[in-house]
């Protein structure tokens, strides 16, 4: 058969256009499918591409079945308040409403998790989801966690008399995604599969992804002409680099690096940031680009893609037959993503800046290269739709005629009656539980090592200075931190007493730590927690990198710790506190130090380094720069 192909949530007709688009190239005609008869209900949640793409193109697949097909989104059910505080906590993450990432990722990392949060969160939506659904309806299709929850639910508790399936748009598969209940799961791959299966997942399909059908593979010429159209050079490799929908990750740094190696020249995707596309013009990185709306087109006209996420774009690429690297990956599901597709030999997982050049040189002229665009493109070769058509017509002789709603509404009223009073006591109980986890243990596990810094190598010693308004830093102050192998720490505080001092640090090349509010380190209830978002921008904003170090004393609680990871930020607790001007104490095997200046011009930042160099000889220590990529 030809590929199973799907849509793609950046390409919308009313967004401006880029100039006509090449279609891919020609494939063998598909089979004529066997012509369905009903409804299905595909329900997805516009959080990101992956979810909506995923949607649109099942739902492109089904009618072209015969099927009536009606596509909703999850976050309309959760209601205008609810889902209009998701989509924003997507966009602008933990700034607007940092509990919900929390909570969510916390519970479903747990084994009962998945099953409280149905329990509690979700059972109330019940009703507004069976009533979007038609009497004639014969399946459903859930392309978002959260509802494939909340269907799985209703299949337990015979609340659904039709089939229900789940789609998992990544390659990982988080706890989150296996739904109890469900009839099928819908999985990507055999690497998906597996991981599906150790956590309970029933009924798993490997049906591979599904993309819009614009995306294929480009000859020599199309390719030639892709390159014309988008102003790219005729020759030489090109690596297209996207952070995913909502352009997640230090793209900058990213380019930077690409460029550095040589092995390749990126074409940057900047979208509606004409901030960012001005600063990598200024720069001289690469060949920045604005809003582009024939992906297709641009993948035809390059090499290889660099991503972070994992997502919607990599599977694109696949189908374009792209080889994909997996580069400096974004916490949570982009490096898991980026381990499974890695797995599965579609993705070469680059770990290291080292072997960036490397490796992008063997993505595109080497055996790797060919071996993953043979992977990809063999993802491609079934149609999903086939499995669902198949399913129904199993299920039909069990299905009954039309929905019955009354007995619907009677079950749910009944079950609502019976379950309220150990409902409030168990989210009492839930409630007390998340808090003492969300604030105590975070803390615990930060000080175990969860998400936090810890020497690459024994015995290696690392120095972050933390600055104020006070601190007269000269190019001499600079040279001497520089050859200390020393990390600046940068405040809320400076930023806003002595933004001039700040950008002169931030600029410096000096290896950069988000120091949030400042002393004592701690986020507190609002102002804190605020501040480690607002720092790590504001860094960036007077020219200096994002920061990969957030500095802590340690007291953090799970809202922090996801705020920080949502920053691809590494904790940093110190193992010794010391002012300017005062001895370093015995490390032992080593550490983290930090040199709080006082208020006051001079650091003291000779003394306390001369005493750090004899540590090193005394204690045979060496000195390390505080980056995880060292």
């Amino acid at each position: 058969m030809g590929r199973a192909t799907s849509g793609q949530a950046v390409n919308d007709a009313s967004k401006p256009t880029a100039p006509k688009p090449t279609g891919p190239e020609p494939t063998a005609p598909r089979p004529t499918p066997t012509m369905g008869a009903g409804r299905v209900v595909v329900i997805t949640g516009s959080v990101g591409a992956g979810h909506d793409g995923a949607a649109r193109e099942w739902a492109r697949l089904l009618r072209d079945r015969g099927y009536e097909v009606e596509v909703h989104d999850f976050l309309d059910i959760l209601g205008r308040v609810l889902g209009t505080g998701m989509r924003s906590a997507y966009e602008t993450m933990l700034f607007r409403a940092p509990w919900l990432y929390s909570l969510i990722f916390w519970v479903a990392a747990v084994p009962r998790g998945v099953s409280l949060l149905s329990r509690t969160v979700l059972a109330p939506f019940r009703p507004r989801l069976l009533a979007l659904l038609p009497a004639d309806t014969v399946a459903v299709l859930a392309t978002y966690p959260l509802a494939g929850q909340l269907i799985g639910r209703l299949r337990r508790k015979r609340l659904l008399p039709v089939p229900a399936f789940t789609f998992l748009t990544d390659f990982s598969v988080h706890r989150l995604l296996v739904a109890p209940g469900i009839d099928a799961h819908y999985v990507l791959h055999d690497v998906s599969a597996a991981q599906a299966r150790a956590l309970g997942a029933a009924g798993i399909v490997v049906t591979g992804p599904v993309v819009s059908p614009r995306f294929g593979p480009a000859s020599a010429a199309g390719r030639a002409e892709a390159r014309e159209r988008f102003g790219l050079p005729a020759g030489g490799r090109l690596a297209l680099l996207v952070a995913g929908s909502w352009g997640v990750g230090d793209v900058e740094r990213t380019a930077a690096e690409i460029v550095a190696t040589g092995a390749a020249t990126p074409v940057i995707v900047c979208g509606r940031n004409e901030a960012l596309r001005a600063r990598l013009s200024q720069a001289g990185l690469g060949h920045p680009l604005g809003w582009v709306s024939d992906m297709p087109g641009l993948m035809r006209a390059v090499d290889v893609l660099v991503e972070n996420a994992g997502g919607l774009t990599s599977l694109e690429a696949m189908a374009s037959g792209l080889p994909v690297a997996s580069y400096r990956s974004i916490p949570g599901h982009g490096r898991a993503n980026a381990a499974a597709l890695h797995a599965a030999g579609v993705s070469y997982w680059i770990r290291r800046r080292r072997e960036l050049g490397p490796a992008l040189a063997e993505l595109v002229d080497g055996p790797r290269g060919r071996r993953q665009r043979t992977a990809g493109l063999a993802l491609f070769q079934d149609d999903p739709s086939d499995l669902v058509g198949r399913a129904i017509e199993d299920a039909a002789a069990d299905r009954p005629a039309s929905l019955d709603r009354a007995r619907v509404s009677r079950a749910l009223a009944a079950e609502g009656r019976r379950r309220w009073p150990r409902r409030a006591a168990f989210a009492a109980a839930t409630v007390g539980f998340l808090g003492w986890n969300a604030t105590f243990g975070t803390s615990i596990a930060v000080a175990h090592g969860l998400d936090s810094a810890r020497p690459a190598r024994p015995e290696a010693i690392y120095l972050v200075v933390h600055p104020n308004e006070h601190t007269d830093v000269t190019p001499a102050t600079l040279a001497l931190l520089r050859d200390a192998h020393a990390a600046v720490a940068i405040d809320a505080e400076l930023i806003r007493h002595d933004p001039a001092l700040a950008r002169l640090l931030a600029t410096s090349g000096l290896q950069v730590v988000n120091a949030g509010g400042g002393t004592p380190y701690r986020t507190g209830l609002v102002g804190g927690r605020t501040a480690i978002g607002h720092t790590a921008f504001a860094i960036h904003r007077l020219g200096g990198p994002r920061p990969v170090s957030f500095l802590s004393s340690g007291d953090l609680d799970a809202v922090d710790l996801a705020t920080v990871s949502y920053l691809d930020e590494t904790i940093v607790v110190p193992n010794a506190r010391v002012r300017g001007g005062a001895p370093i104490p015995p490390l032992g095997r080593g550490g983290t130090v930090l040199i709080e200046c006082p208020a006051a011009p001079d650091c003291g930042l000779t003394v306390t380094l001369a005493q750090r160099d004899g540590l090193i000889v005394g204690q045979k220590l060496r000195a390390g720069t505080l980056s995880r990529h060292e």
